[in-house]
C-alpha cells in the first residue's frame, strides 16, 4: 500500500518543483547569471532531493537553467539575440494567424476576445504585471487557435514560458507598457472585428515595436 501511494506521489512532487523553480527563473528572483546549489532548493521549497532532480532535468531541457556537476545549477539568460530570434518567429506565424482567420471568426470566437480584452482593461488599471503576461499571451493563443493549424500552435506553446519570461521584463521596465500593448490588443480586435486586413499589419506592428521597446 505504502509503495502505491509513494509512486502516485513522486510525480506531483516533480511537476510542483518544476513550476515553482521555473515561475522564480521567469519572475527573476533567480536572476540570470546566478549560481544555485541543490541544498538550496531543498531548503526553499522543503522537498527531498529526487523531485528536485527531475524538475531541474526537465528545467534544463528547456534551456531554463544549466546544470555542472562542478558549479552547481547556472540560471541561464535569455541572450539577445535570441530574443530577437524569438521575436521575428513569433512575427512570421502570428501575421500568418491573423491572415488565416481574417474574415472566419463566428460570434463566440469574437465573445472570447471581447472577455479577454474586458480582464485585461482591468488589469491594467492595477498595473498588475503578472496577470498581465498570462492575459496578453492568452490573447495570442486564442487566435493561434482559431487559426486551426495546430503545428504553429505547438510551436508557440513550446515557446509560451520564454515569451511570459520576455514580457514580464518588459514590463519591470516600464509597468505603463502595457497600456499601450492592451491598446493594440484592441486595435488588432476591432481590425478582425471589421474584417480588414489592419489587422495583419497592426499585429506585425504591435509585435515588432515590442522587440524595439524592449532594446530602448
Amino acid at each position: 500500500m505504502e509503495e502505491g501511494n509513494k509512486g502516485s506521489t513522486n510525480p506531483l512532487l516533480k511537476e510542483v518543483a518544476y513550476e515553482k523553480i521555473k515561475e522564480l527563473i521567469l519572475e527573476e528572483h533567480f536572476e540570470p547569471g546566478r549560481f544555485l546549489s541543490e541544498r538550496e532548493l531543498i531548503a526553499l521549497l522543503a522537498m527531498s532531493k529526487t523531485p528536485i532532480k527531475a524538475a531541474l532535468t526537465r528545467l534544463e531541457s528547456e534551456g531554463f537553467l544549466t546544470v555542472a556537476s562542478k558549479h552547481g545549477i547556472f540560471i541561464n539568460d535569455l541572450t539577445l539575440q535570441r530574443i530577437m530570434d524569438i521575436y521575428d518567429l513569433r512575427t512570421v506565424l502570428e501575421v500568418y494567424n491573423c491572415e488565416s482567420v481574417l474574415g472566419k471568426l463566428v460570434d463566440a470566437q469574437f465573445a472570447r476576445l471581447e472577455q479577454n480584452l474586458r480582464e485585461t482593461e482591468g488589469i491594467v488599471e492595477r498595473l498588475d504585471i503578472r496577470a498581465f503576461a498570462k492575459a496578453d499571451h492568452e490573447f495570442h493563443l486564442a487566435i493561434c487557435e482559431f487559426a486551426g493549424n495546430q503545428e504553429v500552435y505547438r510551436v508557440l506553446l513550446n515557446y509560451h514560458d520564454h515569451l511570459l519570461r520576455i514580457t514580464l521584463r518588459h514590463l519591470k521596465k516600464d509597468p505603463h507598457r502595457m497600456k499601450q500593448f492592451y491598446r493594440d490588443h484592441l486595435d488588432i480586435f476591432e481590425a478582425l472585428k471589421r474584417g480588414s486586413a489592419d489587422a495583419v499589419e497592426r499585429m506585425r506592428e504591435h509585435l515588432q515595436n515590442s522587440k524595439r521597446k524592449l532594446f530602448a
